[in-house]
């Protein structure tokens, strides 16, 4: 009996890496989609004739949508199942990307990285929502870890793959390139993905919406967003200015950025695991309060970087990456606990959309307290680094907060398991 057990749990984990695979694989085409403009860039503004500000609202116009879809897709979240929903986002981001690569107007172009952003960015919550029905808790920590991963493998694979095919074919293979690499990934999904249907219950339209906006009253999911929204916050204030002024300030050659992406991707790769077998082993809060704290250092060195080294350099935005990027896996591991089970699409779709709009707002606030000096370095990021820091203090405070409400979910489901 014991060795039947044994080979069913066995069994059983190895579904789950290969879940956990697939999702990562997921997560890595719909991310190098996003990552990959902001180096085609320069090619993109001398194609068009566009002005910086127009190639801003071209990154911009992913995210927003993503932000309002996310809210969208909340409604319906758990209205279907999962792997539906999961299959009809990820068809709507292939052909929202292949849209891109078959246009040369800048207006239909913006038109297709708003239907890659409202397909694209809605899979990151799905995505996080099925690796929470699929995945055990005492084995989702590694399971983010991995998944969370694909933003690193993106930024190493995404930049340089990219910008080799648009020197060699043109930009608009790159999108192609990563619409017909989808598609495999999307087959695999349909093939190996359980329907994910345990959440569902039949409910009218007017229920569902009343569903949601109840749900939006939920004091325990609102301090969970609210958590998310304050990390977010403190990382995006910094990393949209990290390469500006690593160029401006620090004095490094713009064509040596690439290797920042390599060597700190590569780096954050191999620590996420860590980091997400550590949550599994010491838990959620521990080791989200350990990185926070630890955040401080990279964060003061880079927001108040004097002239460098480009090994120096390498290795304290490796750290930076390491670090920072590091926080949000404990923190999604101790927040996917607060969700009930028929909620938790819904859930992690209004999760997802606060973490977008924390990207945009705490650009805009960033973008408010920088400024260009004469000589074109940037002034007043070392005051965003502070900045960034006691929005950090603010998480570590609210941390305890949200762990006090994951405890009590796990007694009362305790309790429920007991009395059935």
């Amino acid at each position: 009996m014991r060795s039947k057990a044994l080979s069913s749990d066995s069994s059983q984990i190895s579904k789950e890496r290969i879940y956990v695979a697939l999702l990562a694989a997921i997560q890595f085409a719909h991310i190098v989609d996003f990552v990959v403009l902001m180096p085609l860039g320069p090619t993109l503004m001398e194609y068009f004739t566009i002005s910086p500000k127009q190639f801003a609202t071209l990154v911009s116009s992913y995210s927003f949508s993503a932000a309002i879809a996310g809210i969208c897709y909340g409604v319906i979240a758990d209205r279907f199942g999962r792997k539906n929903l999961l299959i009809f986002c990820f068809l709507g981001f292939i052909i929202g990307t292949l849209l891109c690569g078959l246009t040369n107007d800048f207006r239909i172009l913006l038109s297709a990285r708003i239907v890659a952003g409202c397909f694209g960015g809605v899979l990151n919550g799905i995505v996080f929502a099925i690796v929470t029905d699929l995945i055990p808790f005492e084995r989702r920590g590694n399971a983010m870890g991995i998944v969370m991963s694909a933003f690193s493998i993106a930024s190493i694979l995404g930049v340089p793959i990219g910008l080799a095919i648009s020197d060699e074919f043109g930009w608009q293979k790159t999108f192609w390139f990563i619409a017909f690499f989808s598609l495999p990934i999307l087959l695999a999904s349909i093939w190996i993905f359980p329907h994910l249907k345990d959440h569902l219950r039949e409910a009218s339209v007017k229920e569902e919406l009343l569903r949601f906006f109840k749900l939006l009253k939920n004091m325990d999911y609102f301090k969970a967003y609210i958590l998310i929204l304050i990390i977010g916050t403190s990382s995006f204030m910094l990393i949209p200015f990290l390469s500006p002024y690593g160029v401006k300030n620090v004095g490094i050659d713009a064509k040596d950025l690439k290797y920042v992406y390599l060597i700190g991707g590569l780096f954050t790769v191999i620590t996420s695991r860590m980091i997400g077998r550590m949550t599994d082993r010491f838990g959620t809060l521990r080791v989200f309060i350990i990185l926070a704290l630890v955040s401080f250092l990279p964060i003061y060195l880079y927001t108040n970087a004097a002239p460098m080294s480009l090994f120096t350099y390498l290795a304290m935005s490796a750290f930076f990456m390491v670090i920072v990027s590091g926080r949000f896996i404990p923190a999604m591991t101790m927040v996917s606990a607060v969700a009930n089970k028929d909620e938790r699409g819904t859930f992690m779709g209004l999760l997802n959309s606060i973490r977008a709009w924390a990207s945009a707002l705490a650009t805009l606030i960033a973008g408010a307290i920088i400024v260009e000096q004469d000589n074109g370095k940037l002034e007043n990021f070392d005051l965003v680094g502070y900045l960034s820091m006691a929005v950090t203090l603010a998480a570590i405070a609210f941390s305890f907060v949200i762990y006090k409400i994951v405890q009590r979910k796990q007694i009362q489901e305790i309790r429920n398991e007991e009395n059935n």
